[in-house]
């Protein structure tokens, strides 16, 4: 059995403590358990997945992204052609 380096598992913990007391709206698990997605309330998601690197050897790999924020209303600027100015 390979092991998995204690780094990647504070990796881990460090990405899972942002959702401590966080509403968790949908967690996935892949079929092969290869890769867990967990979707929160707020919009954050996180991806946990094991890979293997270079020389075949397990890596844990996590991903915490955020949903980008909807837009406000924005300016629309109008340019001129030269030459035409007011």
């Amino acid at each position: 059995m390979s092991q998995v380096p204690l780094q990647d598992f504070r990796r881990v913990a460090e990405a899972l403590a942002q959702l401590r007391g966080q509403p968790i709206l949908h967690s996935i698990m892949r079929s092969d358990f290869r890769q867990l997605r967990i979707e929160l309330a707020d919009g954050l998601i996180t991806v946990i997945s094991v890979n293997l690197n270079e020389s075949g050897q397990p890596r844990l790999e996590v991903d915490v992204v955020r949903q980008p924020l909807e837009r406000g209303r924005q300016l629309e600027v109008r340019f001129e052609p030269s030459g035409q100015t007011a």
